[in-house]
Order: C-alpha cells, then sequence, then structure tokens
C-alpha cells in the first residue's frame, strides 16, 4: 500500500538525521527534506499547500463552497531516535490517501479537508513536546523564549535557520470557527489490537501526562579514599530513586505508569563518587487524579530518600496535559464506520501514550483511530504494520468522513432554518 511505503521511504536519509537509524528532530535538514516531499505529495494528491509560522505542513482540498471550515486530519513527522518508521507519517499518509480518494472521485463536502503534519510531537530536540500543535491550538499565548536544546541551540536560532521568526510563531494559532473537528490516525504503539486479532480500533481518550526533570545533589569525592559510611553518592540515591518510582506505579491503579528514560550523571569519571545526576521522569494515567495522586507519593519517598542519604532533590515540572476524552459524537461516527467496514463492532481504547489529538482537543472536537501494529512495538526500528491494516484504516476514514459529512449537512440545514 502506498501509505505504508511512503512511511519506509521517509525512515532514511535524506529524511533521517541518522545514517544508521530514522531520527527526524524538529527544524533540522532532515525535517525540512521531508517537508519539501510531503508537500509535493499534497500537490499530487489535489491539494493547495502552506507551511504555518510554527514549521507544520498544511494540505488544502477545498470544500463544496470556498473557505470552508476544514475536517483537519494530521499527525506528526518528527521522531525520536532509533526511531520506527510508522509512529506519526502512518497518519499523515492515511490522511493524504483520503484526499486523494476524493480527488479521484471528484467529491467535495460541506467543509474542507486539511491533512496536517506537525513538526514536534516527540519532544526529542526542545524539552517540551507537542510544541507545534500547541501553537496551532493556539495554547501559546507568547512565543517560547528561552527553550534550548542539547547542543545549546535555542529556538529562536532554529526558527530562524529554518526561515520562521520566533516572533511570528503565535501565528501559527488557528480560530476555532475555521476547524469543525480533528481526526487522528496512529498506531497502537500496544498489544491489544493484535490479541484480539483486530486491524483497527477507536480510541475513548487519552491519559493525562506529567513530565519531570529531577535532580539529586550529593557529594563528589574521591573513589579510593571517601569512606562508604560518609559518602553522598549521588547516583546511589538516584538508583533508589528509580526503585520507588517503579515500585510507585506497579502498586497503583492499572492504567498508572511512570518512567525514567534518561539519566545524565556527573563528573561521570569512573575513579569519583558521583556528585550530581538528573534524570526524566514521565507519569501517566486514565484520570488526573491517579497521576496526581502517584506524583505526590513520589515526592514524598523522594523527601524521604533525601533525608536518609544526605542529599538534596529538586523536581521541576517539565510538563503537564491533562487527560483528552475523544468527543463522543466523533467516537460514535468513527465506531459506525468501523463497524461498516469490517462488520464487526469496534474495538474502543483509552491511549496511554500522547499524541497530538490530546492538544488538539482545545481548539475543535477531535477523534482518534488505531491500527494495530506488531507485538505492540512502537518507538524502535522493529515497529511494523500489516498493509492489509492499513487498507482497512484507509476505508474506515474514508468512511467516517462520507458519514460525518452527512450529519454536517443536516446541522447546517437545522441552523439555517
Amino acid at each position: 500500500m502506498r501509505a505504508v511505503a511512503r512511511c519506509g521511504l521517509l525512515a532514511a536519509p535524506p529524511y533521517s538525521q541518522d545514517e544508521t537509524g530514522l531520527f527526524r528532530p524538529y527544524l533540522s535538514a532532515a525535517h525540512k527534506a521531508t517537508l519539501a516531499t510531503v508537500a509535493l505529495w499534497m500537490q499530487q494528491a489535489g491539494m493547495s499547500v502552506r507551511q504555518d509560522a510554527a514549521g507544520n505542513i498544511i494540505g488544502r482540498y477545498e470544500g463544496i463552497r470556498p473557505n470552508a471550515p476544514a475536517l483537519l486530519i494530521g499527525s506528526h513527522l518528527d521522531s525520536v531516535r532509533n526511531a520506527g518508521s510508522y509512529d506519526g507519517p502512518l497518519g499523515v499518509m492515511l490522511g493524504l490517501e483520503c484526499v486523494a480518494y476524493f480527488a479521484a472521485c471528484e467529491q467535495r463536502f460541506p467543509f474542507a479537508l486539511e491533512v496536517i503534519g506537525f513538526g514536534d510531537e516527540e519532544g526529542s530536540r526542545f524539552p517540551v513536546s507537542m510544541l507545534t500543535s500547541r501553537a496551532v491550538a493556539g495554547l501559546l499565548p507568547h512565543a517560547p523564549q528561552d527553550m534550548v536544546d542539547t547542543q545549546g541551540v535555542s529556538l529562536s536560532q532554529a526558527l530562524e535557520q529554518f526561515g520562521l521568526p520566533l516572533r511570528n510563531f503565535v501565528q501559527a494559532a488557528r480560530p476555532p470557527q475555521d476547524i469543525v473537528a480533528y481526526l487522528e490516525a496512529h498506531i497502537e504503539q500496544g498489544p491489544v489490537l493484535e490479541a484480539e486479532g483486530k486491524a483497527v480500533g477507536v480510541v475513548t481518550g487519552i491519559a493525562a501526562q506529567y513530565r519531570f526533570l529531577v535532580r539529586i545533589t550529593g557529594f563528589a569525592g574521591h573513589a579510593g579514599t571517601m569512606p562508604m559510611s560518609m559518602r553522598q553518592d549521588a547516583l546511589a540515591a538516584a538508583a533508589e530513586a528509580i526503585l520507588i518510582i517503579e515500585q510507585t506505579a506497579q502498586q497503583g491503579a492499572q492504567d498508572l505508569v511512570a518512567t525514567v528514560g534518561s539519566l545524565s550523571v556527573s563528573p561521570g569519571a569512573p575513579n569519583v563518587v558521583p556528585g550530581d545526576v538528573s534524570f526524566t521522569l514521565d507519569v501517566r494515567a486514565g484520570t488526573e487524579a491517579v497521576r496526581n495522586a502517584a506524583v505526590e507519593q513520589i515526592r514524598m519517598a523522594l523527601a524521604a530518600l533525601a533525608r536518609r542519604r544526605a542529599v538534596t532533590v529538586d523536581i521541576v515540572q517539565q510538563q503537564d496535559l491533562a487527560s483528552a476524552p475523544c468527543d463522543e459524537a466523533l467516537t460514535q461516527h468513527l465506531g459506525d464506520a468501523v463497524r461498516q467496514v469490517t462488520q464487526e463492532p469496534a474495538r474502543q481504547l483509552v491511549s496511554g501514550a500522547g499524541h497530538d489529538a490530546m492538544v488538539m482537543a482545545a481548539l475543535a472536537p477531535m477523534c482518534m483511530l488505531f491500527v494495530r501494529c506488531e507485538k505492540g512495538i512502537s518507538h524502535n526500528p522493529a515497529e511494523a504494520v500489516n498493509s492489509t491494516d492499513v487498507e482497512t484504516a484507509l476505508q474506515v476514514m474514508v468512511r467516517f468522513i462520507e458519514n460525518y459529512a452527512g450529519s454536517f449537512g443536516t446541522k447546517t440545514e437545522q441552523m439555517a432554518g
């Protein structure tokens, strides 16, 4: 299937910054090359194309009347390091295929169709994820001034090199009246659909997330002369802290997860007791109440650890994403489309992973379609999908758009009357 083949094409240079694996950070040369190719595909599908002030690529297929509000279909084009081919781009490619299908049929709707490829969902370059969907949703009243990547390059510098002035960043915001709904297709990133033998599933909501940077400060000293009883070993304290975090999540609600994904040790010499350690902490749950209770439990446990080990622990919040329920009416339309295509009731799931859809919910009603992925693997080169499943997803999306257009027309007539 073409959508699958295109995802595979985008997984290698020049669309990847790395030669041996996929890494496409926001505002990189690989990102720029990807935008150029996706723009060409959008044009071939029958869309006009533009790039917004945040570096998102947007294709538009007009509705029955010019300048109609749009049904926005999208996902992200950036990736984590050593990524798989489908997390993000598959949703964009499926949006392109939907438009190509309707353009070939010369079919238009009471709304325009727009396909958007977000520039930064993963947060793999700058410390905040979903940066560009936040801009589109109007959640950034001011341009971010102080963000820098791990190489010390500021967001302002990266944007300037991309030909996008930071002062214009907030102009990516879309007026709510311009968007009637948002639809995102995405690989499940979990094993449920595969275990149940289903090609697709309908998302009912996206879990709440917290992201923190935890810094533990002890005292660096000589590894051969500092007695064990006198050490203030920041790394040993961090190791215990990580186990506490793991145990908190294991003993919590079924939908609670906590992850330490990155750790930095200083001074990082084999003959020096570590004096300073920083690590990331990601906590997620289906509801804010469960997530917040777990974070408070972790805070209290790390405070006790700090007293016991004579170190200091600083916890700085970097991100707070509320849980995002999918729109009930859109979810019903999507479920109906699944049933019409597969002849089976739609499997409903909660997404533990974050998606641009949870941000876009602040702008417009949103819904999500999950596509089965092999063994639930994601953020890994082993990420894989079945072309037949992707074709099923496309048929579901096409049917969803047609069904939604029917209800949209009825609503319009009722409003006019």
